[in-house]
């Protein structure tokens, strides 16, 4: 490694405990999405740059949900690369269901920090701050242009956040790469994401009194019966690029999926999935339901489009006259988002992993959506680099604080190296 890499190395050790209280502090400060409110852990973030010099702005077009963006210019001319993670997190349980009652406790236990969001993505997040904190630093030994993008709004679409920054600061977004700090583990990087299609079904009927069966059909038994009838959108068989194809047959792809996502993760990467999330119906057991509501989230895979899937459902709802469907999805695309399996980021990221950490991560695809898709979409390639997801959108959400030291490490060599510096 160049000196460059050893002088990274050797400040993030140095600074470890300012990172691991950095980590801690934001995990403390809620920001949960619903409702959003992220002007907090906004303010955390602001109050790191500041105290460095570091030039930056905030820039919200809902007054609640700030996007912190940051940038500068190094030493000579080169390519653009941008720092992208998320400052909302998924509402929290109870606290009776957490080891250590609070949910936002930022509790370190046994080597490992506790709290909503620190895995998705605080931990990321975090990373990409310090990352650029570093490498502006040495800004004289690099080329090119960095980007800071921590963005709010992700868990509910990106309305607010990175899809306002492509559509009116194009500045801070379009550049020639990517880097992510999603949940991913050690054992992974990302290059692609199944596509989420949010359907609600509306069942009505005319509903009567419960012991007259014979005066109206039952909304609740018809949405049974269609719950049933739309698990047919499983068995469409999508026909992936032969680059993606390959990807997903691997057997080192296939073991890796299973270890970072839990077993038959492999299996699903490939196949539409259909999940029935909510069903809600009647009023009152002695009454015959008339309206019964059903909300589902398919997801499709590489090689099928949004329209295949719908013309399948479109065709299932000709059996069923009491039934209107409405789209809800939150993404706008109609096809699952991907970059290149081989590209130079992933490349550098796998180098640095296994030079920090022991471990080359396998390029694999992931069932679930992040904001790396509008980079996709824009036909910039996009990876994703982070934490392992232990207790992502469950109670007891945790990192590991060597990991998260690790992350940092390659984000901050992977970026440097990107940017002709190491």
């Amino acid at each position: 490694m160049s000196s460059l890499a050893d002088t990274l190395l050797a400040e993030i050790a140095a600074g470890a405990d300012e990172w691991i209280g950095l980590l801690q502090d934001f995990v403390r400060t809620p920001t949960p999405n619903p409702p959003g409110d992220t002007r907090s852990g906004t303010a955390r973030l602001a109050a790191f740059l500041a105290a460095r010099g570091l030039e930056h702005r905030l820039i919200a077009p809902q007054p609640e949900m700030p996007n912190l963006v940051a940038q500068f210019d190094a030493a000579r001319p080169g390519r653009h690369l941008v720092l992208n993670g998320h400052i909302d997190v998924f509402p929290a349980s109870g606290p009776a269901r957490w080891k250590h009652g609070d949910p936002w406790s930022g509790t370190i236990d046994d080597g490992r920090l506790y709290g909503r969001g620190v895995a998705d993505m605080k931990c990321g997040t975090t990373a990409s701050l310090i990352t650029y904190a570093l490498l502006h630093k040495h800004r004289d030994r690099l080329a090119g242009r960095l980007s800071l993008t921590c963005v709010s709004d992700e868990e509910t679409g990106g309305r607010w956040g990175a899809g306002y920054l492509f559509a009116h600061h194009p500045e801070y977004v379009r550049g020639d790469c990517c880097l992510n700090g999603e949940p991913s583990s050690a054992y992974t990087v990302r290059w692609g994401e199944k596509l989420p299609l949010w359907l609600a079904f509306t069942v009505k009927t005319r509903g009567a009194h419960g012991a007259y069966v014979h005066m109206s059909e039952s909304a609740s038994l018809i949405a049974l019966d269609l719950m049933e009838r739309l698990e047919a959108v499983t068995e469409l068989q999508p026909r992936p690029p032969p680059e993606i194809a390959d990807n997903l047959v691997n057997p080192q792809v296939r073991t890796a999926l299973d270890r970072s996502m839990g077993a038959g993760a492999a299996d699903l990467l490939g196949r539409v999935t259909l999940n029935i999330g909510v069903v809600r119906g009647g009023l009152k057991l002695n009454m015959i339901p008339s309206e019964c509501r059903v909300e589902a989230d398919i997801r499709i895979p590489f090689g099928l489009s949004k329209a295949q899937v719908l013309d399948c459902i479109r065709a299932i709802l000709r059996d069923f006259p009491q039934v209107k469907m409405a789209e809800e999805s939150i993404a706008e695309e109609t096809h699952a988002n991907w970059c290149d399996p081989e590209g130079e980021m992933l490349h550098l990221i796998q180098r640095h992993a296994e030079q920090v950490c022991g471990i080359r991560p396998v390029p694999i695809a992931t069932l679930a959506l992040t904001d790396a898709r509008w980079w996709r979409n824009a036909g910039i390639p996009a990876y994703i680099y982070g934490c392992a997801p232990d207790g992502m959108a469950s109670h007891d959400e945790r990192v590991s604080l060597e990991e998260f030291l690790n992350v940092i490490r390659v984000h901050a060599l992977s970026a440097a190296a990107y940017l002709g510096g190491a």
